[in-house]
């Protein structure tokens, strides 16, 4: 095997994800639906502030199509996410629909400038879909996941939510760089009661 070409690992056919395409034939026009519910694998998540669960079910709507290069691979992922408020830290929860779509290549359609951008294969009769599904999930995650869009967020100083407080709630914080002045005007207060 040439030094510049990828040594591919093999697609395990027991993996959820991966699908097995003899059923649709290499004519192109040949098409297929797949409707499954599989388990999340780890990594559908981002920076550990939102995500979908290990194990969760991710719900897939599919249509696999067999065209002149490979198999297109086009439909809807549907996967409950979870994680923490970015103002409040609460809890999260929602469920996202998330588009996909992916061509496959067959290997003997593959270039050597399609590996370079890191085209997905087929591996003979098999596609694995984790990566295509991962890149989808996780670019639809909320940057700033939140609990509500007029959520306040928590207190820069107690670190309570503000939307248990009071709308006067304040803290008196002195700046440490103007302690001397501070105490001066203390002193300089107290000479003055002392002199009527």
């Amino acid at each position: 095997m040439p030094e510049n070409r990828k040594q591919q690992h093999r697609l395990d056919p027991r993996n959820p994800l991966v699908l097995d395409t003899r059923e649709l034939g290499r004519r192109p026009g040949s098409m297929r639906e797949v409707r499954l519910s599989v388990p999340a694998p780890e990594g559908f998540e981002l920076a550990d502030l939102i995500g979908v669960p290990v194990g969760a079910d991710l719900d897939l709507d599919l249509r696999l199509e067999s065209v002149m290069d490979g198999v297109l691979v086009s439909g809807r992922v549907t996967a409950p996410v979870s994680g923490q408020c970015g103002r409040c830290l609460a809890d999260v929860s929602d469920t996202l629909h998330v588009k996909v779509q992916e061509l496959f290549v067959y290997p003997e359609a593959a270039t050597e400038h399609d590996e370079e951008d890191e085209v997905a294969q087929l591996e003979g009769d098999f596609l694995d879909l984790a990566p295509t599904l991962r890149d989808a999930v996780v670019l639809a995650l909320p940057l700033k996941p939140l609990c509500r869009e007029d959520c306040q967020g928590l207190c820069a100083t107690c670190g309570e939510p503000l939307d248990d407080l009071p709308p006067d709630h304040s803290h008196d914080v002195t700046d440490a760089r103007w302690g001397a002045l501070a105490s001066l005007l203390q002193q300089t207060d107290s000479d003055t009661r002392r002199e009527k």
